[in-house]
């Protein structure tokens, strides 16, 4: 599994290039949406149950 992690997250990094949504998504220039932040949000809060019960 080792030998195919850097392939695929190389393969994987470049897919923010080809983009299929309106003008203003992808690496040239970005924007943000409501669920944009709500997921950063849900992210922050997964973080915190992490360090809490990583702790215990």
């Amino acid at each position: 599994m080792k030998k195919f992690a850097l392939p695929l997250c190389l393969s994987l990094s470049t897919l923010g290039n080809v983009v299929w949504a309106h003008e203003g998504h992808g690496l040239g220039g970005t924007h943000w949406h409501a669920t944009d932040a709500l997921g950063f949000v849900v992210a922050a809060a997964l973080v915190a149950l992490a360090v809490y019960f990583g702790k215990k």
